[in-house]
């Protein structure tokens, strides 16, 4: 079996071999990743599903196969005016005398990419989009959490593409630790910020750059002129969504007091839209391990121990105490306190904590005393208080009237800023994140003649 030092020598080897990549190289490698969605999407999402015990199977669709299968056409489509030399100005009278200066985008050689469990198709494929627009070569590791996923994915991968374009590696916690020692030209990462510490020190070892896509806990911001049915429509499909197991699932709300009672009824009724029944229903996603289960269940006996209200939107009023798989009702909790283990970590999953204001820097001046966030999401219609979030709170991204949605626009760039991550990709963005652009400067013989009056000797005569 090869190993993986020498996959990313016979990679790099082969991009070194390569040379310049031309436009249909770079497109006929991200047609391959396209076809390999299109034609093997249903067994991903089959492969899905059993990884997590219950997954929607209308939701892998939407989001790992369409989801990913977008990015990577969006990059066929403007690859080749990406990759355009860019000419840039020239200082005064340098151009007038012939000089030139231009930057090319070149591939920075070998990518590594470590794919999360929560969305393990997107996760993987969508990065590639950039990766394989800008010319690069790929080793990725998938997560351990969803094993039969990572196998066909790395199987489907080694019949579309050769070892020293794309490889795969799948293993537990000790092939990832190689993995993120390996002297790569680029290493991008998705997954928790505890996780990406250690990423990126090891990534250190060897001075490879690092891009980090982590999390944190992305707030919302009810103003008093939402439209409260929308809101709630929107945070609790986005909190639903994969059971709330994503990086960017809006992870508390902050209400004014006045409009907390409004908005439980209206979510109530949000979630009985979409889910009439939760138990049994096939719309509903699993969490995805007995140890992510268990730590949800403890947020919300931590919470109702210390003295919040839990409300759980249940519409059938099932009986979640006996169940074969390891589903959570979509929980709010009532004025929870920082104290609270459930305001401390991440979330990741359908619990919603919301919390009180009477004026709009109550919720500025609380998100600005803790790590910035991946993702910041306001609603209302008063202009001037939007605008007053927007330029004193600072986010990777924002959503207005709505939540998520921006990391879905391909011509934006989805990335954190500090605990939430570093670097940012989708589009344009993503092509450049993978690419080194090389500055050059064309000398002309005329300012060269200039230039040589302006060297030693200075003392001559």
């Amino acid at each position: 079996m090869t190993s993986m030092q020498e996959v990313l020598e016979i990679q790099r080897k082969s991009y070194l071999n390569e040379g310049f990549v031309p436009a249909e190289v770079r497109i006929d490698r991200l047609q391959r990743a396209i076809s390999l969605l299109q034609d093997h999407g249903s067994r991903l999402i089959e492969a899905m599903a059993e990884d997590f015990g219950h997954r929607s199977h209308h939701q892998s669709r939407s989001t790992d196969i369409n989801g990913s299968i977008a990015p990577l056409k969006h990059a066929v489509k403007h690859v080749r005016s990406w990759m355009k030399t860019e000419r840039r100005p020239l200082q005064f009278p340098l151009r007038l005398l012939g000089g030139r200066a231009e930057v090319r985008y070149q591939p920075v050689g070998v990518v590594g990419c470590i794919s999360p469990w929560n969305f393990p198709v997107n996760l993987t494929f969508t990065p590639l989009a950039g990766i394989l627009a800008a010319g690069n070569r790929a080793m990725i590791k998938p997560s351990e959490l969803t094993p039969l996923t990572s196998e066909l994915m790395k199987d489907l991968i080694e019949e579309a593409f050769a070892q020293e374009e794309i490889a795969v590696f799948t293993g537990g916690p000790e092939v990832g630790a190689e993995f993120s020692g390996l002297p790569f030209d680029h290493l991008l990462f998705t997954g928790a910020t505890s996780i990406g510490r250690i990423i990126m020190k090891a990534a250190a070892e060897n001075l490879v750059p690092v891009t980090l896509e982590l999390g944190g806990k992305s707030p919302v911001i009810v103003s008093g002129s939402a439209d409260m049915a929308l809101t709630a429509d929107n945070v609790m499909s986005g909190k639903t969504m994969n059971a709330g197991q994503i990086c960017l699932a809006p992870d508390y709300a902050m209400l004014p007091e006045t409009r907390l009672d409004e908005f439980v009824d209206a979510a109530r009724a949000a979630v009985t839209r979409m889910y009439p029944t939760l138990k049994d229903n096939p719309d509903y996603t699993t969490i995805i391990s007995d140890r992510h289960y268990d730590r949800l269940r403890a947020y919300l006996d931590d919470a109702r121990a210390k003295g919040a209200e839990i409300v759980e939107l249940n519409p059938a009023g099932e009986d979640f105490s006996q169940q074969q798989h390891r589903r959570i009702p979509p929980t709010l909790i009532l004025d929870p306190t920082d104290d609270m283990t459930v305001m401390q970590d991440e979330i990741f999953g359908p619990i919603l904590p919301i919390r009180r204001y009477q004026r709009i820097d109550e919720p500025i001046s609380y998100i600005n005393a803790h790590p910035r966030p991946l993702g910041l999401y306001y609603f209302g219609e008063d202009t001037n208080e939007r605008e007053r979030v927007l330029t004193h709170t600072t986010s990777g991204g924002v959503t207005l009237n709505d939540v998520i949605m921006h990391v879905a626009m391909e011509d934006l760039p989805f990335g954190g800023i500090g605990a939430s991550g570093m670097g940012a990709y989708h589009g344009f963005d993503g092509f450049r994140q993978f690419s080194h652009a090389r500055s050059i400067y064309t000398q002309s013989r005329r300012i060269s003649k200039i230039m040589a009056r302006m060297r030693p000797p200075y003392s001559r005569q």
